[in-house]
């Protein structure tokens, strides 16, 4: 840039003679100095000048490119698998128009037990952790993943409350009462009978569940008979909720192991890769990306891309992925996953026995259904482009050019003024955007001050996004604040100051705490004259509130462990670790004997005195643990 901020002539011919012999990544920007294209190479070298030699041997999509350039820069790395990690990144930061595209980002929950707990408990997850429990899925129906929760803990009473630990005098809770839960809390569950119940869960959950259709028929029946219509309608949606989970596993392969098959389609307007999960041996689902490309991009080059930008943000990678054809990174793909996982996973083309049939039947499933896909795909994007012309509506404000927009938005928690935290979420269209999710500790405010917090997390944020933070980009169509005309005045103040322009609106509730409108300069908007966008709105306020609360609460809790157990001398943090993981709860802790503080792994007669003292305030109890 010259000093007055026009764009100097950049001179590609001197420029290409500079460039190193070593890998890194490139980018090509046009007169605009917008990104254009990403790219990775073993050698910037011999890589970026092809793209500016003869045109005669390049494609329709390259010509059209190269003819854009205006400029390039590079960045060297010491190795090609770095130049493949930092692609990807360039990629989601910049998203360069003649790059292969993920247009979506999708998480589906597991079905979660956690065998690690004595008597383990049934719930739904989007994070899979080595800890001990058992994952099943990821199931594509949600709703049907909720409902077969419910009704597992119902049918076997399972424990419900995530307490390990209950001290001397504990009420049982609701569950127990209304006989929900075999009241574990109470000490009379038989430990052998618990097991069993969970034996049938898991072997309901890995597709042996004739024994809950079973049960699920005959009160069907029962309550039909008795003329019970509204209850016999209720089992039935049971009944269609586990057919929908076991469905998934209707796929067994003999040799087992977890699996990913990845397959490209083309509709007759859009590209798409389906990815069919196979878990523990079962096929159990399938998923479809929609992705952005052009005619010109081969399918491999389409996958390759798919795979290296869905599965750097997956928490649970599969051994294998299983392929039509060979990738021309496929190498380095393999030993990139393979590091991400901490162990081998291998890119297979199989050419015979059953994972070739299950490829095949997989193929012949994505061919029927592209042009299901391309519906899909467009219901989406009109989708998204509709809430961006409803929002737009309400507000006074241009729809986007039928686009989708970037909402953020924006929460404050705390407890009394204390251990206020900030949150920040990121919606596309319809889709939350996970991965762009970030907290704020609150730094200057004091106090219950939520128009000085609010401003300072929007500041952090903004200056992040001046300062070239990646992870702060772009900039977003439409802000959104949990809070009314005070709120929304103090952003705008501080966006103002900072010289950037994003229109800002606050999202109220009325007296039943549901979203009832947005605030925007002077009016407030009645959300229910657009049903899109009333809803929409509610559940990005839901989303944004649960985002901060997790992470205060996550404060908090840290902060009492802390505070209670590491101030006592003796008790460093693989002490307080092992009491934890003993105890379940620093409630089960405090209310445990010198005898069976000291019968925790690493602890001594001295340092179970020493707790005791500290939570009792008896002096003798730590001359008596020296004895």
């Amino acid at each position: 840039m010259g000093s007055n901020g026009c764009r100097v002539m950049f001179d590609i011919r001197e420029s290409l003679k500079s460039l190193p012999d070593r890998p890194g990544v490139y980018l090509h920007r046009d007169r605009y100095g917008e990104i254009i294209y990403v790219g990775k190479a073993a050698s910037l070298r011999r890589r970026v000048r092809q793209y500016f030699q003869s045109a005669r041997g390049m494609d329709a999509k390259a010509r059209a490119m190269v003819s854009h350039i205006a400029e390039f820069e590079y960045i060297t790395t010491d190795t090609e698998m770095e130049a493949l990690i930092l692609e990807n990144s360039l990629i989601k930061r910049h998203m360069p128009r003649y790059n292969v595209l993920l247009r979506d980002d999708k998480t589906y929950p597991y079905i979660k037990l956690t065998m690690a707990e004595d008597y383990p408990r049934l719930l739904k997850t989007r994070v899979v952790a080595n800890d001990g429990s058992r994952y099943f899925g990821p199931y594509a129906d949600v709703k049907s993943a909720n409902q077969v929760i419910d009704l597992l803990c119902d049918i076997y009473r399972l424990k419900r409350c995530p307490a390990t630990g209950f001290p001397p005098g504990h009420r049982p809770c609701l569950n127990r009462h209304i006989d929900r839960c075999r009241g574990v809390c109470e000490g009379s569950v038989d430990r052998e009978a618990y097991a069993a119940a969970i034996d049938s869960v898991t072997g309901f959950l890995n597709g042996r569940g004739r024994e809950v259709t079973d049960y699920l028929r005959g009160r069907m029946q029962e309550a039909a008979s008795r003329m019970d219509f509204e209850a016999a309608a209720a089992y039935r949606d049971s009944i269609a909720a586990a057919a929908s989970v076991m469905e998934k596993q209707r796929v067994v392969l003999l040799s087992g192991g977890d699996m990913d098959l990845v397959l490209y389609a083309k509709g007759e307007k859009d590209a798409h890769v389906a990815v069919f999960f196979v878990r523990d041996g079962r096929l159990i689902g399938r998923e479809s990306h929609h992705l952005q490309a052009a005619d010109e991009d081969s399918p491999a080059d389409v996958v390759s891309a798919f795979i290296k930008q869905h599965y750097a943000n997956q928490s649970r990678l599969p051994k294998e992925l299983l392929l039509e054809e060979r990738l021309p990174d496929g190498a380095l793909i393999e030993e990139w996953m393979s590091g991400m996982r901490g162990s081998g996973v291998r890119l297979r083309v199989p050419v015979k026995g059953e994972k070739k049939a299950l490829l095949e039947m997989a193929k012949r499933d994505i061919a029927g259904a592209a042009r299901l896909l391309d519906e899909k795909a467009r219901t989406q994007r009109e989708r998204d482009a509709a809430i961006g012309a409803a929002l737009g509506g309400l507000l006074g404000l241009p729809a986007g050019e039928g686009r989708a927009w970037r909402v953020e938005a924006y929460d404050i928690s705390n407890t009394g003024g204390a251990d206020s935290v900030g949150a920040m979420v990121v919606f596309e269209g319809s889709r939350p955007l996970r991965q762009e999710y970030r907290r704020f500790r609150i730094r200057g405010a004091q106090g219950a001050d939520d128009y000085g917090s609010m401003q300072e997390v929007v500041y952090r944020r903004m200056r992040r996004w001046q300062e070239g933070d990646a992870g702060f980009s772009p900039l977003p169509d439409l802000i959104l604040v949990d809070g009314g005309r005070g709120h929304v005045g103090a952003v705008a103040q501080t966006l103002r100051a900072m010289g950037i322009d994003v229109p800002v609106a606050g999202m109220v509730k009325d007296d039943r705490h549901r979203t009832r409108g947005l605030v925007f300069g002077d009016t407030e908007a009645d959300l229910k004259k657009s049903p899109l966008a009333y809803h929409f709105t509610g559940a990005v306020q839901e989303e944004v509130h649960r985002f901060a609360v997790e992470y205060h609460r996550g404060l908090r809790a840290k902060a009492a462990t802390k505070s209670a157990l590491d101030a006592i001398e003796g008790i460093g943090p693989k002490r307080r670790n092992a009491l934890f993981a003993h105890f379940g709860s620093l409630e089960a802790i405090k209310a445990a004997t010198v005898e069976q503080l000291a019968g925790a792994p690493g602890m001594t007669g001295a340092a179970a005195a020493k707790v005791k003292a500290h939570f009792s305030g008896a002096k003798d109890l730590i001359d008596n643990g020296r004895q």
